[in-house]
């Protein structure tokens, strides 16, 4: 096992392409470090830099107590395992599992007692004879996480290798994975675009756009305290609601928008330093769907906003009630940058503006009585308000925010 440090890495190719841009990360002992973002904001690169793949421009790169900006791949003593299992179809199971240990005249009882280790540890002694084209495409992928481990490594670098598989198969995996590595316990940077992946296997995650580092935090501290508008907008599905809103100490202070009043709490106030700067001021304000519930299932607790259900989506466990405010949309690049990246993840346009009103999203009990058309008195958790800056796109009072670039 070893540490992994990235420091001031930078990337460019040809033609001023800066698909790295000072890239400083530590991923501790044994860590499960996830780097998420959408397609083209650096992390394949960064992973292929650590591998050894991509020859960095500026920076260091250290693994264990090694500087590795000149040694060789095949001599970082580190395993990756692809989205395309790149498996050896005319070999089986057992020797696709022993083929490297070979190459590199490792002793026949080692090779064999590390290929049965791996084999019971990801459940593949049954088909240790079949050939890869007899495997489905899960197995196929144990196999190619049964290479790295046999490898016996510092570290597993992992680039979407569940991409591959359909949904209800990514969830069995992503369990697989995560019990693997509480087994083994080894360093692993693992490369994905789906945010659910990246909360539920990282004991960290790392959030890039443009080869930037926006964030990097414990899942739970991503979705609580994003650092700007990118990674408030990015992390949590369905995204974070945005609206300009006025700080107003009217009454205590509250947030006001769209003819609605919120109270903000005291504990709020003094717990981001600068907030109390804005009143008067108009910022951003941001709301979790998961932060609103159908008032009548709460008896009078929290603040309310009343609304007309647009759009109810029924999921079974809760339900989605799509609504819209009397604001124009957000007009923030950090904004609109999350928005596409979750579009294009989930294959879908996201509608967030609608003849000037925006469109948010309320995330009720199952047991909520919303319906289509019909109005709704929404609570809302205002303990987990967020504040953003309209110029800069930082979180205002964010213990990050200083020296995080907003992009």
């Amino acid at each position: 096992m070893a540490q992994i440090i990235l420091d001031h890495v930078e990337k460019a190719y040809p033609g001023r392409v800066q698909a790295i841009d000072d890239l400083s990360l530590d991923v501790k002992d044994g860590e499960f470090m996830v780097l998420v973002g959408p397609s083209g904001c650096g992390k394949s690169t960064a992973l292929r830099s650590i591998a050894g793949l991509e020859q960095i421009t500026a920076g260091t790169i250290q693994i264990g107590d090694r500087v590795v900006n000149d040694v060789p791949p095949k001599d970082r003593d580190i395993a990756m395992v692809f989205q395309n299992y790149a498996l050896y179809p005319h070999m089986s199971v057992e020797q696709n599992l022993a083929f490297g240990l070979q190459l590199r005249k490792m002793p026949k009882d080692e090779i064999k007692r590390r290929v049965g280790e791996a084999a019971a540890m990801l459940g593949l002694e049954p088909y240790l004879k079949r050939k890869p084209a007899a495997l489905s495409g899960g197995q196929r992928q144990r196999v190619a996480m049964g290479r790295a481990i046999v490898r016996e490594p510092q570290a597993f670098l992992m680039d979407e290798p569940l991409s591959n598989l359909d949904a209800k198969l990514r969830v069995s995996m992503r369990a697989s994975l995560s019990q693997l590595h509480e087994r083994l316990g080894v360093t692993t940077v693992y490369v994905t675009h789906d945010q659910v992946e990246a909360m539920t296997l990282g004991d960290r995650v790392c959030v890039l756009r443009d080869g930037r580092l926006q964030q990097v935090d414990t899942p739970q501290r991503l979705y609580e305290s994003p650092v700007n508008l990118f990674v408030a907008g990015f992390i949590g599905s369905p995204a974070m609601n945005f609206v300009t809103a006025g700080l107003v100490r009217d009454d205590g202070p509250a947030v006001t928008f769209a003819g609605y009043r919120l109270p903000v709490p005291t504990e709020v106030l003094q717990a981001k330093p600068g907030l109390a700067d804005y009143f008067g001021r108009d910022l951003i304000l941001g709301v979790r769907p998961s932060d609103f519930e159908d008032a009548s299932l709460l008896g009078g607790t929290r603040p309310t906003m009343r609304i007309t259900a647009d759009v109810t989506e029924e999921l079974g466990s809760e339900i989605l009630v799509i609504f819209t405010i009397d604001a124009p949309h957000v007009d923030n690049a950090a904004i609109v940058a999350a928005e596409e990246a979750a579009a294009e993840d989930e294959a879908e346009a996201t509608a967030a503006l609608v003849g000037g009103k925006s469109l948010w999203t309320a995330r009720v009990s199952k047991e909520s009585r919303a319906r289509h058309g019909a109005p709704l008195q929404l609570a809302v958790d205002t303990r987990y308000l967020q504040f953003f800056d309209p110029g800069s796109g930082l979180a205002i009072g964010h213990r990050q925010a200083a020296p995080v670039l907003a992009g």
